[in-house]
C-alpha cells in the first residue's frame, strides 16, 4: 500500500532547526536526518524543472516566432480550462535573475529548463534564419545559472514545435527529423561549452497521446468518432506515427552530438520519458498481463526501441500494420542512443484485462485503467483528475527499469503534485502546502530505497519551481513550490514546500526523529 497518510510536515519543516523534537504518528520511527541531502550518494543532484512555454512568456518579443501552442491557445481558447495562453506565463524571460536567486537561496544544484525552438529559429529551419536575440537570452540565462553555482540541464523539445513546421505536419512527417537535428546542432554549437547535460525530448508519450490520440493538447487531433470537437486526425494511427518520428529525431540529434561535439564539450545526452506504474486490478493472470501491456504501451513504447531497436512485442501484435517499423539502419541508431535516462513519475493506475475494441491508442493495449478499485481510490486525490498519490510506484518503476533496461543512469527529471486554484483562499493558506511536502518526502524516501537496491539514480528534479501555465489546465492548477500571484504582478511567494526543500538541502543536518 502507498503511504497516503498526510504527515503534518509543517511541523517537520520547523523541526529541522530543533534537534530535540520527536513526532509520533504511527508505528515505525524515521530519523529525519537520514533522509536529506547527506543521505543520498555523493554528487547526487537536486534541482527543479520547467518548460519554455509554461514559464517564459515574452511570446511576441525579440523576434520569437509562434509555436504550435501559441496557435492552439489563441485560435481555440475553449480548449484551455480558463481560456488562457502562455503569452506572459510567469514572465521568466524578464525575471530569470530573480528566479535564479530563488534557486540559489534554496540550495539547489541544478535547473532543468527547455529552449523555445521558435525563439531561436522563428521559422523552425536554419534556412528561415537564426534569431540572435533569442540565442542571447539563453546565453544570459545559462551564464547567470553558472555564476550562481547552478548547473543547467537543457531540454531541446518540450512540446512547443514552431508553428511554421506544422505546414508539413510537424512530427507527422519524416521531414521533421532533419529540421530537429539542425536545431539541436545549433544549440550544441552555441551552448555546449557550458551545458553538460542535454535532454532531446520531454515525454514523447504525452505529446503523442495528448495531441494526437485524445486531442487534449496542441494540435488537438483525434478521431472524430471519439470526439467531434477534435481538429481532425486518427487516434488509431497518428500517435504511433508521431512517436516514431520523435524517436528518429532523438536518434539523429544524439548522432550529431556524439560525432561532432561530445568529445571536446565533455557533456552527456539523454531523453526523458514519463510513465505511471500499473498495479493489476486483481491477482488474476489476465489482469497481471494487462498491467504489463499497459506498461509496454506507455513506457516500453519508447524504451524498447532504445534498447532493442524494436517496439514491444505486445504492441507489434496488437497494433499490427498501424505501427511503423524501423529500418535496420534506424534500429542501430536508436539502440543505446542515450548516456542517461530522464524519468518522470507522478502516479499509479490499476490495470484490468479488457476486450479488443475499435482501433484507438487508448484501447489498443486491451487494458482498462482506473485510479479506483471497488470504489476506493489508489491514493489521495489532488488538484489533477489523473493524479492520485502513490509514492511506492516510483520505487517499483525504478526497479523495473533496472531489471528490464540494463540499469541505466537515471535522473528523476520531474516529480510533483498539484492543487486547484482557489480564488477565495488567502495567500497565507495557499502557502501552507503540507500535502506537497508529504508527497516529496515519501517519493524521495522510495527513491532512496531504490538506490539502496542498486538502481543507478544520479539526481532528482521537482516539478516545479513556480506555479505556471499547466497546458490545457491553464492557470487553474498549481504545481509550484513557489506561489505565483497572478493578480499582483506575478510576485513569487515561498510555499512551505520550498522552505522544506531548503532545509532538506542544507549541507549539515540536525538529528530529528519522528514516527510515521
Amino acid at each position: 500500500m502507498a503511504c497516503n497518510h498526510f504527515i503534518l510536515l509543517l511541523f517537520l519543516a520547523l523541526a529541522l532547526t530543533l534537534p530535540s523534537i520527536t513526532f509520533a504518528f504511527t508505528a515505525s520511527v524515521v530519523d529525519v536526518s537520514s533522509l536529506n541531502r547527506t543521505s543520498f550518494p555523493t554528487g547526487f543532484v537536486f534541482g527543479t524543472a520547467s518548460a519554455a512555454y509554461q514559464y517564459e512568456g515574452a511570446a511576441n518579443e525579440d523576434g520569437r516566432g509562434p509555436s504550435m501552442w501559441d496557435e492552439y491557445t489563441h485560435k481555440h481558447p475553449e480548449k484551455i480550462k480558463d481560456k488562457s495562453t502562455g503569452d506572459v506565463a510567469v514572465d521568466q524571460y524578464h525575471r530569470y535573475k530573480e528566479d535564479i536567486e530563488i534557486m540559489k537561496n534554496m540550495n539547489l544544484d541544478a535547473y532543468r529548463f527547455s529552449i523555445s525552438w521558435s525563439r531561436i529559429l522563428p521559422k523552425g529551419k536554419l534556412s528561415g534564419g537564426v534569431n540572435h536575440d533569442g540565442i542571447e537570452y539563453y546565453h544570459n540565462l545559462i551564464d547567470q545559472l553558472l555564476v550562481n553555482g547552478i548547473q543547467p540541464y537543457v531540454t531541446l523539445f518540450h512540446w512547443d514545435i514552431p508553428q511554421a513546421l506544422q505546414e508539413y505536419g510537424g512530427f507527422l512527417s519524416p521531414l521533421i527529423v532533419k529540421d530537429f537535428q539542425d536545431y539541436a546542432e545549433l544549440c550544441f554549437e552555441e551552448f555546449g561549452d557550458r551545458v553538460k547535460h542535454w535532454i532531446t525530448l520531454n515525454e514523447p508519450w504525452s505529446f503523442s497521446r495528448g495531441g494526437y490520440a485524445i486531442g487534449g493538447y496542441a494540435p488537438g487531433r483525434c478521431s472524430e468518432w471519439l470526439n467531434p470537437e477534435c481538429l481532425g486526425g486518427d487516434s488509431g494511427t497518428e500517435p504511433y506515427v508521431v512517436s516514431h518520428y520523435q524517436l528518429l529525431s532523438h536518434a539523429a540529434a544524439v548522432q550529431v552530438y556524439k560525432e561532432k561535439y561530445q568529445e571536446h564539450q565533455n557533456g552527456k545526452i539523454g531523453i526523458t520519458h514519463v510513465s505511471h506504474w500499473f498495479e493489476p486490478f486483481s491477482n488474476s493472470t489476465s489482469d497481471k498481463e494487462a498491467a504489463q501491456r499497459a506498461l509496454d504501451f506507455m513506457y516500453g513504447w519508447y524504451m524498447e526501441p532504445l534498447t532493442t531497436g524494436k517496439y514491444p512485442e505486445s504492441m507489434r501484435s496488437l497494433v499490427g500494420e498501424r505501427l511503423p517499423e524501423f529500418t535496420e539502419k534506424e534500429s542501430k541508431l536508436l539502440i543505446s542512443s542515450y548516456d542517461f535516462l530522464g524519468l518522470n513519475y507522478y502516479t499509479t493506475y490499476y490495470a484490468a484485462d479488457a476486450p479488443k475494441t475499435k482501433p484507438h491508442y487508448e484501447t489498443d493495449c486491451n487494458a482498462n485503467l482506473s485510479s479506483t478499485r471497488h470504489g476506493v481510490p489508489i491514493g489521495s486525490p489532488t488538484g489533477s483528475s489523473w493524479l492520485y498519490v502513490y509514492p511506492k510506484g516510483i520505487r517499483e518503476l525504478l526497479l523495473y527499469t533496472k531489471e528490464k533496461y540494463n540499469n541505466p543512469v537515471i535522473y528523476i527529471t520531474e516529480n510533483g503534485v498539484s492543487e486547484l486554484q482557489e480564488t477565495a483562499q488567502s495567500l497565507e493558506k495557499a502557502l501552507e502546502d503540507k500535502h506537497r511536502v508529504d508527497y516529496y518526502y515519501h517519493h524521495l524516501y522510495y527513491i532512496n530505497s531504490a538506490i539502496r537496491d542498486g538502481v543507478n539514480i544520479k539526481g532528482y528534479f521537482a516539478w516545479s519551481l513556480l506555479d505556471n501555465f499547466e497546458w490545457n489546465d491553464g492557470y487553474v492548477v498549481r504545481f509550484g513550490i513557489h506561489y505565483v500571484d497572478y493578480n499582483d504582478g506575478l510576485k513569487r511567494h515561498e510555499k512551505l514546500s520550498a522552505k522544506w526543500f531548503k532545509n532538506f538541502l542544507q549541507k549539515s543536518q540536525n538529528k530529528v526523529t519522528f514516527n510515521i
